[in-house]
């Protein structure tokens, strides 16, 4: 069964990288992605910027430009970006915009609206957002009207998790990511959000799975075939994440 992967960490030590709350990731190359998967049928995937790239996207294209025209860039933007890098940055792969809520520091919810209408209009990107549920219900309601949601890891936390369905009703995407972040069980998470919304769960390894307790593992995959049977699962590991990254290839 070909895979999707909507989540994963480039870290190459020729560019610039920051500490975030005095950590830094190992090195984990394009070369170091395709070895660890390199018994996995990929159709693509998405390159998330982590906290410890900042703002800087030199690392991010150049992984776009070595993995192909497959796989999708996840940016994250300074406020007084302007609308010409962000066209600059659609026209190089890159297809959404990061926030993260759980170590990246206090971000105004007002912010992230305007930015999120903003790289829509622009250039059709989504948002994505690294958050832990619990908090979902102070964010809510400004982020259901938004065009286009996804969050990261299944929410986290299961304090919340309500919050997260009524996204999901609306629209909006969650990651089947980082079962080794989460503190509930990843099969119920999965089976509610699926019945919820059949469309809106997206795969993803999370690779190197930077401070996860338990990283990415072949029981992630079975984990949700099982949970959700085949013909679902397909849905979950490829399918979905291929029409919101708007891969313009045939599979």
């Amino acid at each position: 069964m070909e895979l999707f992967d909507s989540h994963f960490h480039i870290i190459d030590t020729r560019y610039p990288l920051i500490r975030n709350n005095g950590y830094l990731p190992e090195e984990f190359t394009h070369q170091d992605y395709r070895k660890r998967l390199s018994t996995f049928d990929l159709a693509g995937g998405a390159i998330i910027s982590g906290s410890f790239h900042g703002f800087d996207q030199s690392h991010l294209l150049a992984a776009l430009k070595s993995l192909g025209p497959k796989y999708v860039g996840v940016t994250q933007l300074p406020n007084n970006i302007s609308d010409d890098k962000i066209i600059e940055l659609n026209s190089a792969g890159v297809r959404a915009l990061r926030f993260n809520l759980y170590r990246g520091g206090p971000k105004r919810i007002t912010h992230i609206v305007s930015m999120a209408k903003r790289v829509h209009e622009l250039a059709n990107w989504h948002v994505e957002l690294y958050l832990d549920s619990a908090h979902l219900e102070e964010l809510s309601s400004a982020l259901l009207p938004l065009p286009a949601v996804c969050i990261d890891h299944l929410g986290m936390k299961k304090e919340g998790f309500h919050h997260l369905l009524k996204l999901v009703e609306r629209g909006h995407k969650v990651k089947a990511t980082g079962f080794g972040r989460i503190d509930f069980d990843p099969s119920e998470a999965i089976k509610l959000l699926h019945q919820t919304n059949p469309d809106s769960l997206l795969f993803g390894t999370d690779l190197p799975s930077t401070r996860a307790s338990i990283p990415f593992q072949l029981s992630d995959i079975h984990i949700i075939l099982e949970s959700l049977g085949g013909e679902a699962a397909k849905k979950v590991l490829k399918e979905n994440a291929i029409e919101f990254y708007k891969i313009k290839s045939s599979f």
